[in-house]
């Protein structure tokens, strides 16, 4: 199921290059801000990598989406949000499980 997701991705990640600023990082940079505000965790600003990357937030992809983080193609979408994803897989990353993981990653505390 996630395998077709994972190619898909891929390509995307290929075709819009390999670093995608955030909303907030977009207005970090603008500012001229030098150090990030503390923000939670989302399935539209937090990329795959950092939700993996991290047991707690991994956990919860576990939890909603069962054999997503095991896929051993992830890789090739770390530096994607779940959102920017969602368009190859709509049928695997519901809005419905998207606002799910929102939900619980917004019960973990802030990352810097």
């Amino acid at each position: 199921m996630f395998r077709h997701l994972i190619l898909a991705s891929g390509l995307a990640v290929g075709l819009a290059g390999a670093s995608v600023l955030s909303a907030a990082e977009t207005t970090q940079a603008n500012s001229g801000a030098t150090t990030p505000a503390a923000t939670a965790y989302s399935t539209g600003e937090t990329d795959i990598g950092t939700l993996l990357d991290n047991p707690d937030t991994k956990a919860v992809l576990q939890k909603h989406m069962p054999g997503f983080a095991d896929n051993p193609q992830i890789e090739m979408a770390r530096s994607m949000t779940l959102k920017q994803i969602q368009g190859f897989a709509g049928d695997a990353i519901t809005d419905a499980a998207l606002a799910k993981v929102d939900a619980d990653l917004a019960n973990l505390p802030a990352r810097k």
